[in-house]
């Protein structure tokens, strides 16, 4: 791997770390159940990033793997979530 790609990668996943700190303030401190929602949705789209770049870095299937359950989990909860805020509940 070339520095500057080593560079880059180390790069990407300190603005993802920085980037889902102000998620994770976004989730705590928001105002409505849909801000909470949003920033829960972002913060699974960070984690993907985040598994997909050090899939990239380490040069392993594994981390893809992860990265495509974490993106089927975010699906599922984001629908679940939205349905609970709508209706009131989840399962009918």
């Amino acid at each position: 791997m070339s520095p500057l790609l080593s560079y880059a990668i180390l790069f990407a996943l300190g603005c993802y770390a920085v980037a889902s700190v102000l998620v994770v303030v976004r989730l705590i401190s928001g105002p409505r159940a849909q801000d909470r929602v949003l920033a829960l949705d972002l913060l699974y789209l960070h984690g993907m990033l985040f598994m997909l770049v050090l899939g990239l870095r380490h040069g392993s299937d594994r981390y893809f793997e992860g990265a495509l359950l974490i993106a089927l989990f975010s699906f599922v909860s984001s629908s679940a979530m939205a349905k609970f805020i709508l209706r009131g509940e989840v399962i009918e």
